[in-house]
């Protein structure tokens, strides 16, 4: 007995649902041709392009352009520095919008009045911000921040000089500007939190960290995971930041971070001009990381979905 062909079936199938979501296909169909020529395509030919020599050699030179960037003293530099990124910015640009979110749950007058002012710096652009933080931590004594220590009867400091303070600074001015945005996320998890199991904590008399460790944090470890790791994406995207404060990640590359090292690679010449191929092998190892970094948080979430499953 002759089985039928299944083919014909499956394309009358697809050629009825184009029918019947046509005008959703047309829709989506402008902006995924857009989303590709403008991301995959640009993507693809980044790949290519860190196996090959220059633009203007397209010459195939395999890993070289790879094991060049892990010889080069600048790009280790701004690898060591991600690391302390990633510590200063869980520190500061982590801890600070779950304490102010907290905070704003407890409030219980002018709640939208401090909504609002912690959402104001969130509306000023990052450069104008990184400028603003600049001349506050400017190594004049005319600067903000060495006028306030002079008038304790402190001595000025070179802020930006130090290689010491110099990614904490970053960190402060990008956690200046994002922290309100954060903090209203989790506002909204801490609201969702049913107030019964804050009423049962008060009656037991927890205080209000008590309530906040014990109630609040176990509530809220789905929110917490993910943007703990989106925090630690973020510290991949810093660029114009050292840039600015640095400049160009400076003092003695302290500030270097992987994607200003990858833009001066391509766009600073050097005596060996532009190192187009080192610049697209710097992105590939970049998005690496951050697949890397994103595959784990899936992993996490899977595991945490689970242990909440077997209770």
């Amino acid at each position: 007995m002759r089985l039928k062909s299944k083919e014909p079936h499956r394309k009358r199938n697809w050629k009825a649902l184009l029918k019947r979501n046509f005008f959703a296909w047309a829709i989506l169909l402008p902006p995924l041709l857009l989303f590709c020529f403008f991301v995959w395509v640009p993507m693809a030919r980044n790949i290519l392009l860190s196996f090959q020599k220059d633009y203007s050699d397209p010459s195939f030179v395999g890993f070289s352009n790879y094991a060049s960037v892990f010889q080069d003293e600048s790009f280790l530099m701004a690898l060591g520095n991600t690391f302390k990124y990633i510590a200063w910015s869980l520190v500061i640009g982590y801890l600070v919008p779950v304490l102010l979110g907290f905070l704003l749950s407890e409030i219980v007058h002018a709640k939208g009045f401090f909504r609002v002012v912690l959402y104001l710096p969130c509306m000023i652009s990052g450069i104008a911000t990184v400028f603003l933080f600049k001349n506050m931590f400017g190594d004049e004594s005319t600067s903000l921040f060495n006028v306030i220590t002079l008038a304790f009867g402190g001595e000025a400091h070179s802020w930006r000089s130090d290689t010491n303070l110099i990614i904490p600074l970053i960190v402060l001015a990008m956690t200046w500007r994002g922290a309100g945005s954060t903090s209203l996320i989790y506002l909204s998890a801490f609201q969702s939190i049913d107030n019964s199991m804050y009423e049962a904590a008060r009656m037991d008399g927890a205080n209000s960290i008590q309530r906040f460790c014990h109630v609040t944090i176990p509530a809220l470890k789905g929110t917490l995971l993910t943007l703990f790791v989106l925090q630690i994406i973020s510290v991949f995207q810093v660029f114009y930041e050292p840039m600015i404060i640095g400049p160009d990640g400076g003092p003695l590359n302290a500030s270097m971070s992987l994607m200003l090292q990858s833009y001066l690679y391509a766009f600073r010449s050097t005596s060996l001009g532009f190192q187009y191929g080192k610049s697209a092998a710097t992105a590939m190892i970049l998005s690496l990381i951050i697949m890397a970094f994103t595959a784990l948080y899936s992993l996490l979430k899977n595991l945490l979905r689970q242990a909440e499953g077997g209770k």
